[in-house]
């Protein structure tokens, strides 16, 4: 077994936290898995794994041995692609991250194109509302959806998300329908946050010409910290939300929804894929990130 080998199977094994499981991804012997990992540790001189009998977990020197595994073979795969014309020939497997609404309204039902043109990509979808580690969870990239925090990742913007107040109608049969910011003080926010135990500033909307945005202070009894539940506590008539249109227009088309106070809409929410800080991307994950670029610009046309 060359070193190259030894390190695929490294990475494996670091991203998914078990040798048993490398050894069936890889189709390879168990102690074939091990063999490897002991000898990269023997040559570097380090360990790289704590091992339990539950769990594997990379030690300090393991994850920054992971980091450069990564780089190198990627550099390798695109040592390999660098001279292939044919789609056909792009292989290898994709870890992607994705909020759940772009992937339910927006990439799944385009992904079989894709899939077409790339026949020998197998792409893995994980849809979280949390923040997932890009490199220690093994991702190619992930989308985000509004503003980024500092971080070491590469950031490309690819498109934002019109934001659209709704409720439903049996809330607005009950509370009535807002024509002004001052009507909001007799209605119920759903709030969405990502950690629970914290609240938003309040209803937000753009003040034009200016462009500056402003909070409205409301009452909210319902907080959810899920796009999904978000989603279902406005359409069972707990209250306001602003969401993005790609996942409201259905149930507004369908009477379900009932779009308020168009005049006063937040700010649109920006989207951009994140990777690691690497020189060089694996030519399946340029293409497709490629890809999901152009199906957010869509939405513009």
């Amino acid at each position: 077994m060359n070193q190259i080998d030894a390190m695929q199977i490294y990475v494996s094994v670091a991203e998914l936290s078990s040798f048993t499981l490398a050894a069936q991804s890889l189709n390879l012997p168990k102690s074939s898995i091990s063999t490897a990992v002991q000898r990269l540790e023997n040559m570097l001189g380090a360990r790289l794994l704590h091992r339990t009998t539950r769990h594997v977990q990379m030690t300090q020197d393991g994850q920054v041995f992971y980091r450069r595994c990564k780089d190198i073979l990627a550099d390798m795969e695109d040592l390999q692609s660098l001279f292939q014309q044919d789609s056909t020939d792009l292989k290898g497997r994709l870890r992607i991250d994705m909020p759940m609404g772009i992937a339910r309204t927006i990439i799944m039902p385009r992904l079989s194109e894709f899939m077409a043109l790339y026949p020998n990509i197998d792409i893995e979808v994980s849809c979280t509302d949390r923040l997932v580690d890009v490199v220690h969870e093994g991702f190619d990239c992930v989308l985000r959806v509004g503003s980024l925090s500092d971080s070491t990742l590469i950031a490309r913007n690819v498109g934002q998300l019109e934001l659209l107040n709704c409720a439903s109608p049996d809330y607005l049969s009950t509370c009535g329908t807002p024509q002004c910011l001052d009507d909001l003080a007799k209605h119920q926010l759903i709030y969405y946050v990502t950690t629970l135990g914290t609240k938003p500033s309040g209803f937000e909307y753009v003040e034009y010409p200016a462009k500056t945005i402003r909070h409205v202070a409301m009452a909210g009894r319902v907080t959810v910290n899920n796009s999904d539940a978000y989603e279902a506590a406005c359409l069972a008539g707990l209250g306001i939300i602003q969401a993005p249109r790609i996942g409201m227009q259905p149930h507004i088309n369908r009477g379900a929804l009932v779009e308020i106070l168009p005049e006063y809409r937040a700010q649109p929410m920006p989207i951009s894929l994140l990777y690691g800080n690497r020189h060089h991307l694996p030519k399946r994950v340029y293409v497709f990130m490629n890809w999901l670029e152009e199906q957010l610009n869509n939405l513009r046309d």
